[in-house]
Protein backbone atom coordinates (compact mmCIF):
# COMPACT_ATOMS: atom_id res chain seq x y z
CA UNK A 1 0.00 0.00 0.00
CA UNK A 2 1.44 3.36 -1.03
CA UNK A 3 1.81 6.23 1.40
CA UNK A 4 -0.83 8.25 -0.49
CA UNK A 5 -3.35 5.44 -0.34
CA UNK A 6 -2.74 5.06 3.39
CA UNK A 7 -3.57 8.75 3.77
CA UNK A 8 -6.72 8.37 1.66
CA UNK A 9 -7.91 5.31 3.57
CA UNK A 10 -7.69 7.30 6.81
CA UNK A 11 -10.69 9.35 5.63
CA UNK A 12 -12.98 6.32 5.47
CA UNK A 13 -15.64 6.61 8.17
CA UNK A 14 -15.19 10.34 8.62
CA UNK A 15 -18.22 12.59 8.44
CA UNK A 16 -18.85 14.50 5.22
CA UNK A 17 -21.95 16.28 6.60
CA UNK A 18 -23.47 16.25 10.08
CA UNK A 19 -27.05 17.10 11.06
CA UNK A 20 -27.81 18.62 7.69
CA UNK A 21 -31.26 20.09 7.17
CA UNK A 22 -33.09 20.23 3.85
CA UNK A 23 -33.75 23.79 2.68
CA UNK A 24 -37.42 23.04 1.98
CA UNK A 25 -40.08 20.82 3.42
CA UNK A 26 -41.24 18.06 1.08
CA UNK A 27 -43.69 20.03 -1.05
CA UNK A 28 -46.12 19.76 -3.95
CA UNK A 29 -44.41 22.19 -6.39
CA UNK A 30 -41.06 20.35 -6.30
CA UNK A 31 -42.83 17.01 -6.71
CA UNK A 32 -44.81 18.39 -9.66
CA UNK A 33 -41.72 19.74 -11.40
CA UNK A 34 -39.93 16.43 -10.93
CA UNK A 35 -42.87 14.40 -12.26
CA UNK A 36 -43.27 16.69 -15.27
CA UNK A 37 -39.57 16.31 -16.10
CA UNK A 38 -39.76 12.52 -15.74
CA UNK A 39 -43.14 12.12 -17.41
CA UNK A 40 -44.55 10.36 -14.31
CA UNK A 41 -48.33 10.77 -14.04
CA UNK A 42 -48.97 8.55 -11.01
CA UNK A 43 -51.85 9.94 -8.89
CA UNK A 44 -49.84 9.01 -5.77
CA UNK A 45 -47.67 12.08 -6.43
CA UNK A 46 -50.53 14.59 -6.68
CA UNK A 47 -52.36 16.71 -4.10
CA UNK A 48 -51.75 17.68 -0.46
CA UNK A 49 -51.59 14.03 0.66
CA UNK A 50 -49.01 13.14 -2.00
CA UNK A 51 -45.88 11.15 -1.41
CA UNK A 52 -42.67 12.11 -3.23
CA UNK A 53 -41.29 9.80 -5.92
CA UNK A 54 -38.67 7.62 -4.18
CA UNK A 55 -35.95 8.64 -6.63
CA UNK A 56 -36.30 12.24 -5.38
CA UNK A 57 -34.52 11.12 -2.18
CA UNK A 58 -31.38 13.16 -2.83
CA UNK A 59 -33.27 16.19 -4.21
CA UNK A 60 -34.43 17.23 -0.73
CA UNK A 61 -30.83 17.36 0.53
CA UNK A 62 -29.37 19.51 -2.25
CA UNK A 63 -28.05 22.95 -1.41
CA UNK A 64 -28.80 24.64 -4.72
CA UNK A 65 -26.63 27.47 -6.02
CA UNK A 66 -26.03 28.89 -2.55
CA UNK A 67 -24.81 25.53 -1.24
CA UNK A 68 -24.81 24.14 2.29
CA UNK A 69 -22.86 25.24 5.33
CA UNK A 70 -23.01 21.84 7.06
CA UNK A 71 -20.37 20.00 5.03
CA UNK A 72 -17.43 18.93 7.17
CA UNK A 73 -13.82 19.82 6.42
CA UNK A 74 -12.94 16.16 5.92
CA UNK A 75 -14.39 16.11 2.41
CA UNK A 76 -12.46 19.22 1.35
CA UNK A 77 -9.29 17.81 2.93
CA UNK A 78 -9.68 14.56 0.99
CA UNK A 79 -10.21 16.40 -2.28
CA UNK A 80 -7.24 18.64 -1.54
CA UNK A 81 -5.07 15.59 -0.99
CA UNK A 82 -6.19 14.08 -4.31
CA UNK A 83 -5.72 17.40 -6.14
CA UNK A 84 -2.20 17.69 -4.74
CA UNK A 85 -1.38 14.22 -6.05
CA UNK A 86 -2.44 15.23 -9.58
CA UNK A 87 -5.97 13.81 -9.54
CA UNK A 88 -7.52 17.15 -10.43
CA UNK A 89 -10.49 16.04 -12.56
CA UNK A 90 -13.75 14.64 -11.24
CA UNK A 91 -16.68 12.75 -12.74
CA UNK A 92 -19.77 11.25 -11.11
CA UNK A 93 -19.93 7.53 -11.87
CA UNK A 94 -23.02 6.06 -10.20
CA UNK A 95 -25.38 6.15 -7.25
CA UNK A 96 -27.34 3.60 -5.23
CA UNK A 97 -30.47 4.31 -3.25
CA UNK A 98 -32.39 2.28 -0.66
CA UNK A 99 -35.90 3.36 0.31
CA UNK A 100 -37.23 2.61 3.81
CA UNK A 101 -40.32 4.79 4.01
CA UNK A 102 -42.05 7.27 1.68
CA UNK A 103 -41.47 10.98 1.98
CA UNK A 104 -44.76 12.86 2.35
CA UNK A 105 -45.74 16.46 1.74
CA UNK A 106 -44.81 18.44 4.85
CA UNK A 107 -41.95 16.19 6.00
CA UNK A 108 -38.81 17.92 7.27
CA UNK A 109 -35.73 16.22 5.75
CA UNK A 110 -32.47 15.90 7.68
CA UNK A 111 -29.38 13.92 6.81
CA UNK A 112 -25.91 12.80 7.80
CA UNK A 113 -23.19 11.82 5.34
CA UNK A 114 -20.02 9.81 5.74
CA UNK A 115 -17.05 9.07 3.47
CA UNK A 116 -17.70 5.36 3.16
CA UNK A 117 -14.79 4.19 1.02
CA UNK A 118 -11.83 5.28 -1.08
CA UNK A 119 -10.66 2.77 -3.67
CA UNK A 120 -7.15 1.77 -4.61
CA UNK A 121 -5.78 3.51 -7.66
CA UNK A 122 -7.77 2.48 -10.75
CA UNK A 123 -7.11 3.04 -14.43
CA UNK A 124 -10.07 3.90 -16.67
CA UNK A 125 -10.51 5.25 -20.18
CA UNK A 126 -10.75 8.73 -18.70
CA UNK A 127 -7.54 8.37 -16.73
CA UNK A 128 -6.09 7.01 -13.49
CA UNK A 129 -7.48 7.89 -10.09
CA UNK A 130 -9.47 6.87 -7.03
CA UNK A 131 -13.18 6.20 -6.57
CA UNK A 132 -14.70 7.94 -3.54
CA UNK A 133 -18.05 6.71 -2.20
CA UNK A 134 -20.15 8.84 0.15
CA UNK A 135 -23.14 7.40 2.01
CA UNK A 136 -25.95 9.71 3.07
CA UNK A 137 -28.64 8.66 5.55
CA UNK A 138 -31.81 10.65 4.89
CA UNK A 139 -34.43 11.09 7.62
CA UNK A 140 -37.98 12.41 7.56
CA UNK A 141 -39.04 14.04 10.83
CA UNK A 142 -36.30 12.03 12.53
CA UNK A 143 -37.22 8.65 11.02
CA UNK A 144 -34.79 6.98 8.60
CA UNK A 145 -36.38 7.26 5.14
CA UNK A 146 -33.59 6.04 2.91
CA UNK A 147 -29.91 5.75 2.13
CA UNK A 148 -28.12 7.33 -0.80
CA UNK A 149 -24.65 6.26 -1.93
CA UNK A 150 -22.90 8.55 -4.41
CA UNK A 151 -19.66 7.57 -6.12
CA UNK A 152 -17.24 9.84 -7.96
CA UNK A 153 -13.89 9.31 -9.64
CA UNK A 154 -11.08 11.79 -8.91
CA UNK A 155 -8.58 11.23 -11.67
CA UNK A 156 -5.66 12.50 -13.70
CA UNK A 157 -6.82 12.75 -17.35
CA UNK A 158 -5.24 10.23 -19.68
CA UNK A 159 -2.86 11.58 -22.28
CA UNK A 160 -4.55 12.19 -25.61
CA UNK A 161 -4.02 9.39 -28.10
CA UNK A 162 -2.66 10.19 -31.55
CA UNK A 163 -5.47 10.84 -33.96
CA UNK A 164 -6.11 7.82 -36.15
CA UNK A 165 -8.03 7.24 -39.34
CA UNK A 166 -11.82 7.12 -39.46
CA UNK A 167 -13.35 3.65 -39.48
CA UNK A 168 -13.84 2.45 -43.05
CA UNK A 169 -17.38 2.17 -44.42
CA UNK A 170 -18.53 -1.36 -45.21
CA UNK A 171 -18.87 -1.53 -48.99
CA UNK A 172 -20.72 -4.46 -50.52
CA UNK A 173 -22.65 -5.30 -53.68
CA UNK A 174 -25.78 -3.57 -52.35
CA UNK A 175 -24.19 -0.15 -51.72
CA UNK A 176 -21.10 -0.09 -53.95
CA UNK A 177 -22.89 2.20 -56.42
CA UNK A 178 -23.42 4.79 -53.71
CA UNK A 179 -19.70 4.92 -52.90
CA UNK A 180 -18.83 5.01 -56.60
CA UNK A 181 -20.99 8.13 -56.77
CA UNK A 182 -19.24 9.68 -53.75
CA UNK A 183 -15.91 9.16 -55.51
CA UNK A 184 -17.30 11.30 -58.36
CA UNK A 185 -18.75 13.89 -55.93
CA UNK A 186 -22.31 12.73 -56.59
CA UNK A 187 -24.92 11.84 -53.98
CA UNK A 188 -26.94 9.08 -55.65
CA UNK A 189 -30.38 8.00 -54.47
CA UNK A 190 -31.95 4.72 -55.52
CA UNK A 191 -35.19 4.85 -57.53
CA UNK A 192 -37.42 1.82 -57.92
CA UNK A 193 -38.12 0.97 -61.57
CA UNK A 194 -41.43 -0.59 -60.57
CA UNK A 195 -43.20 2.14 -58.55
CA UNK A 196 -40.64 4.95 -59.06
CA UNK A 197 -40.32 5.61 -55.31
CA UNK A 198 -37.01 6.88 -53.99
CA UNK A 199 -35.18 5.15 -51.16
CA UNK A 200 -32.20 5.79 -48.91
CA UNK A 201 -30.11 4.13 -47.57
CA UNK A 202 -29.46 1.78 -50.46
CA UNK A 203 -31.28 -1.54 -50.33
CA UNK A 204 -31.44 -4.56 -52.66
CA UNK A 205 -35.25 -4.29 -53.00
CA UNK A 206 -38.04 -1.72 -52.84
CA UNK A 207 -39.86 -1.34 -49.52
CA UNK A 208 -42.99 -0.13 -51.33
CA UNK A 209 -43.55 -2.75 -54.04
CA UNK A 210 -40.81 -5.33 -53.53
CA UNK A 211 -39.24 -4.83 -56.96
CA UNK A 212 -35.54 -5.58 -57.20
CA UNK A 213 -35.09 -3.42 -60.29
CA UNK A 214 -33.79 0.10 -59.78
CA UNK A 215 -31.83 2.97 -61.19
CA UNK A 216 -30.49 6.16 -59.54
CA UNK A 217 -31.11 9.87 -59.45
CA UNK A 218 -28.54 12.42 -58.35
CA UNK A 219 -29.53 14.55 -55.37
CA UNK A 220 -29.42 18.30 -55.75
CA UNK A 221 -27.61 18.39 -52.39
CA UNK A 222 -30.16 20.74 -50.82
CA UNK A 223 -31.74 19.74 -47.53
CA UNK A 224 -32.75 20.67 -44.00
CA UNK A 225 -31.85 19.33 -40.56
CA UNK A 226 -34.72 17.03 -39.57
CA UNK A 227 -33.09 16.03 -36.24
CA UNK A 228 -29.61 16.01 -34.74
CA UNK A 229 -27.42 15.08 -31.77
CA UNK A 230 -24.16 16.61 -30.56
CA UNK A 231 -21.53 13.99 -29.78
CA UNK A 232 -19.15 14.70 -26.89
CA UNK A 233 -17.54 11.38 -25.97
CA UNK A 234 -16.87 9.12 -28.97
CA UNK A 235 -14.82 5.98 -28.29
CA UNK A 236 -12.56 6.46 -31.32
CA UNK A 237 -9.46 8.68 -31.40
CA UNK A 238 -10.18 9.57 -35.05
CA UNK A 239 -13.03 11.86 -33.97
CA UNK A 240 -12.67 15.34 -32.54
CA UNK A 241 -15.62 16.13 -30.24
CA UNK A 242 -17.88 17.95 -29.95
CA UNK A 243 -19.44 17.54 -33.37
CA UNK A 244 -22.97 17.42 -34.76
CA UNK A 245 -24.56 14.39 -36.40
CA UNK A 246 -27.72 15.27 -38.28
CA UNK A 247 -30.62 13.42 -39.84
CA UNK A 248 -30.87 15.38 -43.07
CA UNK A 249 -34.08 15.55 -45.07
CA UNK A 250 -33.04 15.97 -48.68
CA UNK A 251 -35.06 18.05 -51.14
CA UNK A 252 -35.94 14.78 -52.90
CA UNK A 253 -37.81 13.58 -49.78
CA UNK A 254 -35.47 10.92 -48.40
CA UNK A 255 -33.37 11.27 -45.25
CA UNK A 256 -29.76 10.40 -44.51
CA UNK A 257 -27.42 10.60 -41.53
CA UNK A 258 -24.30 12.72 -41.86
CA UNK A 259 -22.23 15.37 -40.12
CA UNK A 260 -23.39 18.99 -40.04
CA UNK A 261 -20.41 21.30 -40.55
CA UNK A 262 -19.75 24.97 -41.05
CA UNK A 263 -21.21 26.15 -37.71
CA UNK A 264 -20.41 25.35 -34.07
CA UNK A 265 -22.29 22.22 -32.92
CA UNK A 266 -24.36 24.20 -30.42
CA UNK A 267 -25.69 26.39 -33.25
CA UNK A 268 -27.25 23.51 -35.22
CA UNK A 269 -31.06 23.69 -35.21
CA UNK A 270 -33.95 21.59 -36.51
CA UNK A 271 -35.14 23.07 -39.81
CA UNK A 272 -31.74 24.62 -40.57
CA UNK A 273 -31.09 24.69 -44.35
CA UNK A 274 -27.95 22.83 -45.43
CA UNK A 275 -26.19 21.92 -48.62
CA UNK A 276 -24.05 18.98 -49.64
CA UNK A 277 -20.29 19.09 -49.73
CA UNK A 278 -17.63 16.42 -49.79
CA UNK A 279 -15.09 16.31 -46.98
CA UNK A 280 -11.76 14.52 -47.23
CA UNK A 281 -11.11 13.06 -43.79
CA UNK A 282 -7.84 11.28 -44.63
CA UNK A 283 -5.77 10.31 -47.64
CA UNK A 284 -8.08 7.47 -48.63
CA UNK A 285 -11.54 8.52 -47.48
CA UNK A 286 -13.92 11.25 -48.63
CA UNK A 287 -17.42 11.57 -47.15
CA UNK A 288 -20.62 13.46 -48.00
CA UNK A 289 -21.41 15.99 -45.26
CA UNK A 290 -23.78 18.93 -45.02
CA UNK A 291 -22.76 22.52 -44.49
CA UNK A 292 -25.09 25.01 -42.84
CA UNK A 293 -26.13 27.83 -45.15
CA UNK A 294 -25.34 31.42 -44.03
CA UNK A 295 -28.01 32.83 -41.72
CA UNK A 296 -29.53 29.44 -40.92
CA UNK A 297 -27.90 28.91 -37.54
CA UNK A 298 -29.81 29.48 -34.30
Amino acid sequence: MTHLYEQLKAYEGRAAATSGVGKDLVNEPMIRHWCEAMGDTSPAYEGPQATAPPTMLQAWTMGGLSGHTDRSGAYDELFGLLDGAGYTSVVATDCEQEYLRPLRVGDRVTYDAVIESVSERKTTKLGTGHFVTTRMDVRADGELAGTHRFRILKYAPAAAKPKGNRPRPVINRDNAGFWDGVAEHKLLIQRCEGCRSLRFPWLPGCNECGSQEWDTVESSGAGTVYSYVVMHHPPFPAFDPPYAVGLIELAEGVRMVSNVVGVPPDKVRIGMPVELEFLRVDKELELPVFSALPGGEG
